[in-house]
């Protein structure tokens, strides 16, 4: 089976473990640096957790509070973890399940933003008006605009996420990483876009939805550290957008991750 590669070019051609080094700082501007990405850090932070703790109280409301009999609820409970969430508020979400007076309600918005760019936004709310007008101030605001059809450039594909180091604390080299996803069955494997900016940012193993499962297995046997195992919709082909347009497309994707109805936003952006 063919492994895509077109998107590690550098690290092919590197032949280097998925690493980035830190940073290097000056001295005299290491604080107002510090300040000025700790503070939206944070913020981005809390509202990840947001949407963690509502996507555990829905998880446990429909399939109960035991993960062991649960396995969405697991799903969930893993990505937590993965994303540091404190194990006091994983319980706390998912004991709240019992209190919560109303199901949340899962939804899937199609968009088109700048530059005729499409998107699909997951939404998972408690008030499906208040949140499509939500949605649809921000498309507006950015030059976007709800548009049915846009999920027709998408295809559903099951991805689990691996953590960038082994069960043994070594970094996952690409190599290894090729070979780890030739044998599970994936069709593909790269670096986390949504953690770019990470020193060491995870990997995502694509595969059939069918597959999900069967790969995620396979991983954590060869030794790999599973953080995720997700459906999730992948572009089939990607628009390159000129500098104005993309800047204007980057602030509409900032805006619509700020928004704390929406668990999960697919574009296909180059």
């Amino acid at each position: 089976m063919a492994l895509a590669l077109a998107r590690w070019p550098r690290l092919v051609a590197a032949g280097r473990p998925l690493h980035v080094g830190p940073p290097s700082w000056a001295g005299h501007n290491r604080w107002s640096k510090v300040r000025n990405v700790k503070g939206p850090r944070d913020a981005a932070r809390s509202r990840l957790f947001q949407r963690l703790s509502l996507m555990l109280r829905t998880a446990a409301r429909e399939g109960g509070a035991d993960p062991a009999l649960n396995s969405q609820l697991a799903n969930v409970v893993e990505q937590c973890r993965a994303k540091n969430m404190p194990k006091a508020s994983i319980e706390a979400a998912i004991h709240g399940a019992e209190r919560s007076a109303a199901a949340a309600a899962r939804l899937l918005y199609e968009a088109r933003g700048p530059g005729g760019s499409a998107l699909l936004l997951e939404v998972l709310t408690d008030n499906p008006r208040r949140s499509q007008q939500d949605v649809r101030l921000i498309l507006t605001r950015h030059g976007g605009t709800m548009a049915e059809g846009a999920r027709h450039g998408f295809e559903q594909k099951g991805v689990v996420r691996v953590g960038p180091r082994d069960l043994q604390g070594h970094l996952v080299s690409l190599e290894a990483a090729l070979e780890a996803a030739l044998e599970a069955g994936a069709q593909d494997v790269c670096p986390d876009e949504e953690e770019e900016e990470e020193e060491e940012p995870a990997l995502k193993f694509i595969c059939e939805t069918s597959a999900l499962r069967t790969v995620r297995e396979h991983l954590a046997a060869s030794g790999l550290r599973p953080l995720s195992a997700t459906i999730e919709y992948l572009p089939q082909d990607r628009v390159t957008l000129p500098e104005g347009t993309r800047e204007q497309a980057e602030r509409l994707l900032q805006a619509l991750s700020d928004c704390p109805d929406i668990i999960r936003l697919y574009h296909n952006i180059q």
